[in-house]
């Protein structure tokens, strides 16, 4: 009953706010920087994809508030004076349903076929490190650039724990409590009793006692059964 009438805030999205795009920004510009001729790289974001009934059936924005977080972080990058090519591709599709695409494996080959010499894979919709990032796009999805004819391959680290994208969480955090407060519910009067602090403290008292002879129990009984025996 007491978590019932907790105020809650949802916050639907922040792929948006600025804090992200300029640090997902940062990162990329940083990774650019690693190629011998960063301006003929090719930015290459690769997001988790998710079966395409979820998007035509059922409705779920992702598909729309991905390619607008990659516009938003280009217009960023452009800002900056970065103008490179950029692509968005879906990995991690598993299962025999058709998925979002384009499929970031197909894409990488034909990449490769068309020509693109150098690569810069952005997990783009990936906060932390993790087997998608670090086996299947370091390993399994840079083994096939390579093989398909891309030479100078560069992979964006994830999020993880970067301070600006950790304090940009938390702002948006501290921006939703007001909107918490409003949603917060009045305490009927049949719930009072469970916010009275005296209540509250009896609950707690007789709950730990009640506990501890639980706890005990088992050697209580065991210790009366050696002395009956």
């Amino acid at each position: 009953a007491y978590l019932s009438s907790l105020p809650v805030a949802i916050i639907r999205s922040w792929y948006q706010r600025e804090g992200y795009v300029k640090t997902m920004a940062d990162l990329i510009q940083k990774g650019l920087q690693s190629f011998p001729n960063p301006d003929e790289v090719m930015i290459f974001f690769s997001a988790h994809g998710v079966p395409l009934s979820y998007v035509e059936e059922a409705g779920d924005p992702y598909k729309d508030q991905m390619e607008d977080c990659i516009f938003l972080i280009m217009r960023e990058l452009k800002s900056r004076g970065i103008y490179n090519v950029h692509t968005l591709a879906y990995q991690s599709r598993v299962g025999p349903v058709q998925w979002l695409k384009p499929y970031t494996d197909e894409v990488l080959v034909e990449l490769g076929q068309k020509g693109v010499k150098s690569l810069l894979a952005v997990p783009v919709s990936f906060v932390s490190e993790h087997i998608e990032t670090l086996e299947e796009i370091d390993m399994e999805y840079k083994e096939l650039a390579l093989e398909s004819g891309i030479k100078n391959w560069g992979r964006v680290p994830a999020l993880n724990c970067t301070d600006s994208f950790i304090t940009d969480l938390a702002d948006a955090v501290i921006e939703a409590l007001p909107s918490a407060a409003a949603l917060s519910t009045s305490i009927r009067p049949s719930e009072e009793a469970d916010h009275d602090p005296v209540v509250s403290f009896i609950k707690l008292f007789f709950g730990s006692i009640l506990a501890f002879f639980l706890l005990l129990s088992p050697k209580m009984i065991s210790a009366f059964r050696s002395n009956l025996l």
